[in-house]
């Protein structure tokens, strides 16, 4: 199938006159796809509370990494930067050396929620603040959930919303952690990358419905790979195990980002020439990987390794029709 065509984009309230998009042919292309954000932020944190050094390769460079980074070296977490996209990061053995810090997080969603569970049950004196954008986006179901656990968490600001401060974590015996499904998975995902440092079994009990399940998936997987494995009892229930230490992987890849993978396949699908990204293969943890899954229903043929695919669509093949359930590609618009 072969499709050309001028596109024209009319963009209301912000300009009068339209942007003409010329048809082109797309060459066979090789894309390497950037990391993925989800992976690379939650590979961090999980790699600096191992008991060992983990080599991660192919870590995306962002405002996010960045600020997690930048916390992790306050923190007292030693880094060896090595050539781009690799660095080696010495885990401190679940508990941070540094019990007092600063932290700036920016706009960092992913580092600042996963941060705030992790040193709310560690304890101890940290200042956690952002940029006005961050003080503007609500954290109170997941400080709900760690005052319940025993943590101690002071709004610097408006109630429910950042600024914070974290002050020493007390064990109060509770067991059974109950947080809304409904808000962010990251509140969820913060929950359970931070449980396992108290040492103690804990359930998580999910109060509604669970949005956003691949992405729980990609934590659950990825928190395996660093030896702590929760139980999932049909996304309504997850039980942390006793005795739990990460201890992470000597060498780990970021995988690709899926999402920007599936601008590419679909570019792939209407033109006809093939297209190969690498980054991401058969083994994916993340959820927008069904993208090119779904492809391979209506004609795309996909060539599946392990850190890369190959996509195309058979001059003699024509598309056929689907129909799919959008909620199986959390980022997809």
């Amino acid at each position: 199938m072969r499709l050309f065509c001028y596109s024209t984009i009319f963009i209301p309230d912000i300009m009068t006159e339209s942007i003409r998009l010329p048809a082109s042919r797309l060459k066979p292309s090789t894309i390497a796809l950037p990391g993925s954000k989800s992976i690379s932020n939650r590979t961090l944190l999980l790699a600096a509370l191992s008991d060992n050094v983990c080599e991660i390769r192919s870590l995306l460079k962002s405002d996010d990494t960045d600020r997690m980074l930048e916390a992790l070296d306050k923190l007292g977490v030693k880094i060896e930067f090595l050539e781009t996209g690799r660095l080696k990061v010495h885990g401190t053995g679940g508990a941070f050396p540094n019990r007092e810090a600063d932290l700036f997080l920016g706009n960092a969603g992913t580092a600042f929620r996963p941060l705030t569970a992790a040193l709310a049950v560690l304890g101890g004196n940290y200042h956690l603040h952002g940029v006005p954008r961050m003080h503007e986006r609500p954290i109170g179901n997941l400080v709900d959930a760690l005052r319940i656990a025993g943590a101690d968490i002071e709004y610097l600001g408006n109630e429910g919303y950042p600024p914070l401060n974290i002050n020493a974590f007390t064990d109060n015996g509770a067991r059974v952690i109950p947080i809304k499904g409904n808000v962010s998975s990251q509140f969820l995902t913060a929950l359970l990358m931070a449980l396992p440092l108290t040492g103690q079994a804990f359930e998580i009990h999910m109060v509604g419905e669970l949005i956003s399940k691949p992405y729980i998936d990609i934590t659950l997987k990825l928190m395996a790979q660093f030896g702590v494995n929760v139980a999932n009892e049909d996304y309504r229930l997850f039980k942390i195990p006793a005795d739990a230490r990460y201890h992470a992987p000597d060498v780990l890849h970021v995988e690709g980002d899926a999402s920007s993978a599936s601008y590419f396949l679909g570019a792939g699908l209407i033109s006809g020439a093939p297209i190969r990204v690498t980054g991401i293969g058969l083994n994916s943890i993340q959820g927008d990987v069904a993208f090119a899954r779904e492809l391979e229903k209506i004609g795309a043929g996909v060539v599946w390794g392990t850190i890369s695919s190959k996509f195309r669509v058979p001059k003699t093949e024509s598309c056929k029709p689907l129909i799919w359930t959008r909620t199986i590609f959390p980022t997809q618009p």
